[in-house]
């Protein structure tokens, strides 16, 4: 098995997301994603800064996750260029 390169944990994190209707709470993205909480910290940090995902609070003062229309673009053309390079036999 492959380990995953940073591009391919940043597609799940937002497929993740996506997948949970654009929101989701950091526990259900670390089980799905497969990250340990430091790892996913560092990602959604960065994601959060690059404007891939905004964080927000719920009423319970909870951290949650959306995804942003760069990040559903980022996921769009993440998939173009893993098509292209399978049908190459590339990937």
């Amino acid at each position: 098995m492959k380990k995953r390169d940073r591009l391919e944990i940043i597609h799940d994190i937002l497929s993740v997301i996506r997948d949970k209707g654009g929101t989701s709470k950091p526990t259900h993205i670390i089980y799905k994603s497969n990250l340990s909480h430091q790892m996913l910290t560092e990602y959604l940090t960065e994601l959060i800064t690059k404007g891939f995902l905004l964080e927000t609070k719920d009423k319970a003062d909870k951290k949650n996750y959306a995804i942003t229309d760069k990040g559903y673009n980022y996921l769009k053309d993440y998939s173009v260029i893993r098509s292209f390079v399978d049908s190459y036999g590339l990937g």
